[in-house]
């Protein structure tokens, strides 16, 4: 099944092209890379993805919902973690991913292997986020997007800050996902890493798609 069907989509930002053209078919239960250089349209397709830009041209369909005309109906079902982690500096880890258990109806359960998936121990996960270093701020943000169990997962530079254990960490918890059926978009440029356990990948150049 399809999760993820672009045809010729157009998306401006400032009047500026920001995608021109992407095309692509992300299929179920699949990991995906998406890479190009800076500005290349990398962010744009996840947030476009989300229903966070509006789509000027092409058709656009998400987990079955058209997003080129209904961008809010598919947002509840995605999980996404931008270059900004989204936490509230002034709770503490764990309330961090407390939070995003109640809204999705999680178990105290899922919170705690939430955490240790990220290595946050009771410590870490008893100190406010405005005191943790940028990579455990960034653990944290990945612990609350595990703890949404999101069917499709859109991330934006996830190795970003961490250090070699939790990249292969976070790498486990990718595979964990996807053999339970979630859909994981990945942009990065550690490309040569997620190739290793990716399904396929798409490639933008200038906010184009150019094959595979």
């Amino acid at each position: 099944m399809s999760v993820v069907e672009f045809a010729d989509v157009v998306v401006t930002y400032d009047g500026y092209p920001a995608l021109a053209g992407v095309s692509a078919r992300v299929e179920s239960g699949q990991i995906v890379l998406v890479r190009g250089e800076n500005g290349a349209g990398k962010s744009t397709l996840l947030r476009t993805i989300a229903g966070l830009m509006p789509i000027e041209r092409g058709s656009a369909r998400v987990l079955g919902h058209d997003v080129a005309s209904d961008r809010q109906s598919v947002r509840a079902r995605i999980g996404m973690l931008s270059h900004r982690n989204g936490l509230f500096l002034e709770l503490t880890a764990r309330d961090n991913v407390e939070f995003w258990a109640r809204c999705v109806g999680a178990t105290t359960s899922d919170v705690d292997d939430a955490l240790d998936r990220m290595r946050l121990g009771r410590e870490l996960s008893s100190t406010l986020v405005s005191r943790l270093s940028a990579g455990q701020r960034r653990r944290v943000a990945l612990a609350s997007l595990v703890v949404r169990r999101a069917e499709l997962w859109l991330l934006d530079e996830p190795h970003s800050g961490l250090d070699e254990q939790s990249r292969a960490d976070l790498d486990a918890v990718l595979g964990d996902a996807s053999r339970a059926g979630a859909t994981i978009i990945v942009a990065s440029h550690d490309t040569d890493r997620v190739a290793k356990f990716a399904h396929s990948t798409i490639t933008l150049v200038t906010g184009r798609t150019v094959g595979s």
